[in-house]
């Protein structure tokens, strides 16, 4: 059954068409870090939305939603994850794989040289468990508890679904059920002058006509890679069809055979 579109209007943040043009707006990029880290940050380069990790033509490649790197050289990867696929953990490990893979050029000889990553990850569902809105992991050792590695990683998982709400800040929260109910609370006011300035980016976005046609083009770009890749698995299927056809053909030729 083939899928219909919905309108642009009615995207949540935690869509990934919104998501990644929403936070091409180095603004909302800037305000939405700012939250979610509960620090000041200064972008240095332009944001980066669709980033293509490839090694080799062979081996898995990454398309990470919003990538950019601030003025200390700590480079941001934030991603909208809205289904829960059961994969999340390792697949921030592969991400963070190809992306320490692509920051030494050849030769180099100091790892040092590699840059202080921070690995966002935003979703609707409670990964672990435990009820809280954010979860943050670093390298640490086993035997001695306050021993960091210093490896320069971090990977933090929200949950827009927490219940710890006196643990974080209020601007944390608000900004999390925003992004999951962002059509839902389209009139309502923030707060947070950061939320609020948010908000009416993302209301202009949708309702700019540039937007729409990016959305009409994108969707129709999916819907044929969808109907490309049934046509192909059809074909396949034929084939082996095909296949067992003529091997159950020739069984049964040979079961004859051996009766006569």
């Amino acid at each position: 059954m083939a899928k219909v579109m919905r309108p642009l209007k009615e995207l949540d943040l935690l869509d990934r068409f919104l998501f990644s043009v929403a936070m091409e707006d180095e603004v909302i990029h800037k305000n939405v870090l700012e939250i979610l880290l509960g620090e000041k940050i200064n972008l240095l380069t332009t944001v980066q939305t669709e980033k293509e990790f490839r090694t080799s033509p062979l081996l898995r490649s990454i398309r990470v939603d919003v990538y950019s790197m601030d003025d200390k050289d700590t480079i941001y990867n934030t991603e909208a994850q809205k289904e829960n696929k059961g994969n999340l953990p390792k697949r921030s490990r592969y991400y963070q794989a190809l992306i320490d893979v692509s920051l030494l050029e050849p030769g180099v000889t100091d790892f040092n040289m590699l840059h202080n990553t921070i690995l966002i990850m935003i979703a609707p569902f409670d990964l672990f468990g435990y009820g809280k809105y954010q979860y943050t992991f670093g390298m640490r050792c086993k035997e001695v508890e306050t021993l960091e590695l210093g490896d320069g990683i971090t990977r933090i998982f929200y949950n827009t679904h927490g219940n710890n709400e006196t643990e974080v800040s209020c601007e944390l929260i608000e900004l999390l059920h925003y992004i999951e109910h962002t059509t839902a609370q389209t009139e309502k006011i923030f707060q947070n002058e950061k939320i609020r300035e948010i908000q009416m980016r993302v209301n202009q976005l949708k309702l700019s006509e540039e937007m729409g046609v990016r959305y009409m083009q994108a969707w129709e770009e999916k819907a044929y890679e969808r109907e490309e890749g049934r046509e192909e698995g059809r074909k396949e299927g034929i084939k082996e069809g095909i296949k067992e056809g003529i091997k159950e053909g020739r069984e049964a030729g040979q079961k004859e055979g051996k009766k006569i």
